[in-house]
């Protein structure tokens, strides 16, 4: 059976990031923060096992972390226990945000807006600006079309550790590429389980997301990760107006 995206790897998702340079990444984040001039109060949604969610927890930024994924949650906050880290971790999906407060900064980290189809960006970007504070600040990334295309699509991969091995094949389509994951886990003498899992992530243009977003409500500016190239990821600092 296969089940939605983060059922299997959820619970090891940090792990299977860890390559992906998240200390950089969180120092990006706080310094884009800062030099935005952005309060303290914010959310991480899509905060996955909350990397992000503990490290600007740690920084003196008051966090709660979002996610629709259980699996992940859960994992979030065993972590973030460990870490001595109060932050909330709650359920939930940008599409369908609703804090209860007015948010000084909402970040969505690690392509969060890739899994969002086109027909629903417009109403995604509307609900993230109602949930800020006039001001307020929504970085997110995207992986970009080069990514997608040429680098992820059409293409497996194969990843194998003590415990557990990831096999994951990519299909491209014209709007996205569909990923498909297979993961087996040590049960010990020699016994694994297996589980199966189905990701969907749309390709969306720099320039197609500019326009949606002004619609919303924000002005934006851009760059590539960490300050550099866009080649396979554009970061998007945007302000609600």
């Amino acid at each position: 059976m296969i089940n939605g995206a983060y059922s299997a790897i959820g619970g090891i998702f940090e792990r299977l990031n860890k390559d992906c340079g998240y200390f950089q990444w969180s120092q990006y984040l706080i310094k884009t923060l800062k030099c935005e001039n952005a309060g303290l109060k914010g959310a991480d949604v899509g905060c996955g096992n909350g990397y992000f969610t503990r490290a600007l927890e740690k920084s003196g930024y008051d966090m709660i972390g979002i996610d629709s994924s259980p699996e992940m949650l859960s994992e979030a906050v065993n972590l973030a226990r460990k870490e001595g880290i109060r932050a909330p971790f709650v359920q939930g999906d940008i599409k369908r945000l609703a804090l209860g407060f007015k948010a000084d900064f909402i970040v969505a980290i690690n392509d969060v807006i890739n899994y969002i189809p086109q027909t629903e960006l417009e109403k995604t970007f509307k609900k993230v600006h109602s949930n800020l504070k006039k001001g307020g600040i929504f970085i997110f990334d995207i992986s970009s079309e080069y990514k997608l295309r040429t680098l992820l699509g059409n293409n497996l991969f194969c990843e194998d550790e003590e415990d557990y091995s990831l096999i994951w094949f990519n299909t491209l389509f014209e709007d996205r590429v569909e990923m498909n994951l297979t993961l087996y886990s040590s049960k010990g003498d020699g016994v694994y389980s297996r589980k199966d899992e189905r990701h969907i992530q749309y390709i969306h243009s720099e320039s197609g997301l500019l326009q949606i977003l002004q619609s919303a409500g924000f002005t934006v500016r851009c760059e590539g990760h960490l300050g550099g190239s866009k080649e396979q990821r554009i970061n998007f600092i945007c302000k609600k107006i």
